[in-house]
């Protein structure tokens, strides 16, 4: 249910052909704001593995060992409960890491 590839292509192609030409300033702006997203989802999925270990060990280990937890707490809530924990850290995570790697990139004029 996709952009079929022919149409898709041919996108691309006149989006590359464009008649304005990108300074070099701003083609190290892109690659720098691209090198950010990467590092920012990379440490997303760092924060994220983490957090779902560490939601899901104590999660599971009181569904089994509590009463109370063992007769609320089915699968899906312990699915929720591990993925939300995962999901958080995920977003916080990468959005911390963005913006201080753009903060780092951001270049100020000295003069003014």
């Amino acid at each position: 249910m996709g952009i079929p590839s022919e149409m898709r292509n041919t996108w691309l192609n006149k989006r590359r052909e464009s008649l304005w030409i990108t300074s070099p300033v701003e083609e190290e702006k892109i690659r720098r704001s691209r090198e950010c997203t990467r590092e920012g989802v990379r440490a997303g999925a760092k924060a994220a593995a983490i957090a779902c270990v560490a939601s899901a060990i104590p999660t599971l280990t009181a569904v089994r060992t509590i009463p109370w937890a063992k007769a609320n707490l089915n699968y899906t809530a312990q699915a929720l409960i591990i993925s939300g924990a995962s999901i958080a850290a995920y977003f916080i995570t990468a959005d911390k890491t963005i913006l201080e790697c753009a903060r780092r990139n951001t270049q100020y004029d000295k003069s003014a």
